[in-house]
């Protein structure tokens, strides 16, 4: 095995420089080349860019563990540090178990989620996007943010899941706070602060749980609360499962819908191409998962010394499987930085991770996709980005997302 390369133009305040946040893709290409394996200089953080290294470290599960064990944050000096993160029941669930405890709560959670809420959500999903696009488009300069992608993916999980008496309002923020902790560009004080927000959240949630437990409930909810009953699950596992479906699915959908619609806006003839052939709507929504990832990232940890692509990486090293980075490797993908509408593996991208923890709610973000980008270009004739209010991202380096984004558009005269 080889000592874990670094470059002396490749180093640690690389990484959060707010330059490189705001457009990763250059850095990222770097690293597929020069360095798919890095250990980050002065620190037990390693990425993991090129295509294949990172498929590699999917399917193995023994060296490389979705346990989280360490929270990431930016330290005085501007640099990414690790926050050693503590074991407790119920933790490690899903997400960030590994079998046989994954395998359990995969089989609890994924014939509900796919084989019947879904079809059901639907008809709910296209009543949502006629609204908040409606209402969007009664002025000329809609914050698509706001008013669409925040607005209804939250919505949706959380009848997904079955909550009742929500305030979307709590459960959007609470979604934004959990991916906030890992985005490694708060400070301590900052994920403290969430932390104390997130925990207000959980008690609300778990009364949700009790309720499904002693009454029954619809939806996942229902489902979880059945499991605990019969012992199949304990109620912190349930707990967890319900707060990380709320935040994957409210993150994942509201960061595709922004990333497509600020690319199509910086595109009009995309936009008219897909209004003309309204069946390109679907590779089109996987190559704006491909190019603009939702999630960057995906922490691993390794309990013990292993070797990825020659690349020694020691016992304790948190690892961040860099999706962003591998969905743009030039040796995986023609014209990679380019939106190529007839791939012949369109869904040949990890966007949504790979492996056994292929994200369950992929599906449903398609669905959501393909319903508010079908409607946004059924009811308008263009939309471009407003040049007096520019669009702002999330400064994460986990996820991929506008904080705002203004429009200029122009809906059609059929509907107003």
């Amino acid at each position: 095995m080889t000592d874990v390369p670094t470059r002396e133009d490749l180093s640690a305040n690389l990484l959060l420089d707010p330059v490189v946040i705001d457009d990763p893709y250059p850095l990222y290409r770097r690293l597929v080349e020069d360095a798919p394996v890095w250990h980050v200089p002065g620190t037990d953080i390693v990425l993991v860019s090129s295509f294949d290294a990172v498929a590699e470290a999917t399917i193995r599960i023994d060296d490389f563990s979705s346990n989280i064990r360490g929270l990431l944050y930016r330290n005085d000096d501007g640099l990414p540090e690790v926050l050693p993160f503590g074991i407790g029941d119920g933790t490690d669930s899903l997400a960030t178990a590994d079998p046989p405890s994954h395998t359990a709560h995969r089989g609890t959670v994924f014939p509900e989620l796919v084989a019947r809420r879904m079809a059901a959500l639907r008809p709910d999903i296209e009543k949502l996007a006629d609204e908040h696009i409606g209402h969007a488009l009664r002025h000329s300069s809609p914050e698509f943010m706001h008013e669409v992608a925040n607005a209804i993916p939250i919505r949706v999980v959380s009848e997904l899941i079955g909550f009742r008496d929500e305030d979307p309002e709590q459960l959007l923020e609470a979604a934004f706070d959990s991916t906030a902790m890992l985005s490694a560009t708060s400070s301590l004080d900052e994920i403290t602060a969430r932390m104390e927000r997130s925990a207000t959240v959980m008690i609300w949630i778990a009364d949700q749980l009790q309720h499904a437990i002693d009454d029954g409930r619809d939806g996942l909810l229902g489902t979880i609360g059945a499991a605990v009953n019969n012992g199949d699950l304990d109620f912190n596992s349930g707990l967890v499962i319900m707060h990380t479906l709320l935040s994957a699915g409210g993150e994942s959908t509201t960061g595709l819908l922004g990333n497509a619609v600020h690319m199509l806006a910086r595109r009009p003839e995309l936009q008219d191409r897909l209004r003309a052939e309204p069946a390109l709507l679907t590779p089109f929504i996987e190559e704006a998962l491909r190019l603009e990832s939702p999630f960057r990232y995906h922490l691993r940890h390794t309990y013990r010394t292993t070797e990825l692509r020659g690349v020694t990486i020691p016992a304790g090293a948190t690892v961040l499987l860099m999706w962003g980075a591998a969905n743009r490797d030039p040796a995986a993908y023609d014209r990679a930085d380019d939106v190529v509408l007839d791939r012949t593996a369109p869904r040949h991208h990890l966007a949504f991770g790979r492996g056994i923890h292929l994200c369950v709610g992929a599906p449903l973000a398609r669905l959501e996709a393909e319903i508010v980008l079908g409607t946004l270009l059924e009811r308008t004739a263009q939309f471009a980005l407003d040049p007096e209010r520019p669009a702002v991202r999330v400064p994460s380096l986990m996820v991929r997302r506008f904080e705002t984004l203004p429009l200029v558009a122009t809906a059609c005269a059929a509907r107003g």
